[in-house]
């Protein structure tokens, strides 16, 4: 009898372990008439509702590698959303494409912003649908997405924070910063991709928009150092351990500090 129900146990443990896993849920939707296909990233294992978080990766967009790096942040600590930004007919493969891709961007900078803002409305749209608790909201992006990621802060989205990995910088002076969220840049202080220059503009934006404003330079470290993906193909762009673990680890604790004085702020 002891036996039968030591493996009654077992079976049941063993179908809650199988039914447990990260939740990756392809949601389709439209901006400007182009079809888009964001992903959404959690632990279903968590029931408890947390934070929701837009990720925007980075040249590559959408594909395996990304989606690994979004369950690995997301873990239990947040329901992550992976945004579509080029749209669902367009998928880079190489170097070559993501270039094509990015470039078309940058030529146009408010579908840029009109698409990482829908992304954000499709997340905050998951509430009751997945453990999102609905009041706390943030963005991250790497490199290409890094920019994106500034973008929709200084679209003036209701985000409390936005985390920016590697991001290219520049702004476009055809816009009016209207930024509300606080905003951590972590950047590599050998990174090619950003000069002297660009890094001083940055911050003077920041200054002159008023914003709520932290830059973090990592010794050593140059593009792309937060993505375990970059192989070193891409010349100035490689991936390192020891600067991607103390960043992820400041990442979490601008979220903490973060959430807690939004929710400061509204009581």
């Amino acid at each position: 009898m002891k036996r039968l129900l030591v493996l009654c146990l077992l079976s049941c443990f063993a179908a809650t372990a199988a039914h447990a896993a990260m939740v990756t849920k392809n949601l389709d939707y439209e901006v400007g008439g182009k079809k888009m296909q964001s992903v959404l990233v959690y632990d279903d294992a968590m029931k408890t509702p947390r934070p929701g978080l837009v990720m925007t990766p980075d040249w590559l967009g959408i594909n395996a590698d990304n989606i690994a790096l979004a369950k690995q942040i997301a873990g239990k600590d947040y329901v992550l959303l992976v945004a579509d930004v080029y749209g669902i007919d367009t998928r880079p493969k190489n170097a070559e494409e993501a270039g094509a891709a990015t470039k078309n961007m940058y030529a146009h900078r408010d579908e840029l912003r009109a698409r990482i803002n829908a992304a954000l409305a499709r997340l905050k749209a998951q509430v009751g649908k997945a453990p999102l608790d609905g009041q706390h909201w943030g963005a991250i992006g790497f490199c290409f997405g890094g920019a994106t990621t500034l973008d929709l802060a200084r679209s003036g989205a209701d985000v409390a924070g936005v985390v920016s990995f590697h991001g290219n910088l520049a702004g476009d002076p055809a816009f009016k910063d209207q930024i509300k969220a606080k905003v951590l840049v972590l950047h590599g202080a050998d990174d090619k991709f950003e000069s002297p220059e660009q890094v001083a503009g940055f911050q003077q934006e920041m200054r002159d928009a008023g914003a709520d404003w932290q830059f973090l330079s990592y010794g050593g470290a140059v593009h792309c150092f937060a993505i375990p993906s970059a192989d070193g193909k891409v010349p100035g762009c490689k991936y390192d351990e020891r600067t991607a673990r103390r960043a992820f680890a400041q990442m979490r604790e601008f979220f903490v500090d973060t959430f807690a004085a939004a929710v400061a702020s509204r009581k």
